[in-house]
């Protein structure tokens, strides 16, 4: 995808996961007001990539 948005990614040996205890995963995406754009559901299968395209789009108009 070729947004321009900052993306952040935890290494595969999820130092972050481990370091933050993050469970059950979930994927944000925040808007340029800073507010939630897209909120998935607790994962890692409760997101879903339509959605999180549909957001893009609609924050990147």
């Amino acid at each position: 995808m070729q947004y321009g948005i900052r993306t952040y990614v935890d290494d595969m040996d999820d130092a972050v996961m481990i370091d933050y205890v993050a469970w059950p995963e979930r994927l944000y995406l925040i808007g340029t007001d800073n507010r939630i754009a897209y909120a998935g559901k607790h994962g890692p299968y409760g997101f879903s990539p339509k959605e999180l395209k549909a957001a893009i789009d609609h924050i990147t108009r």
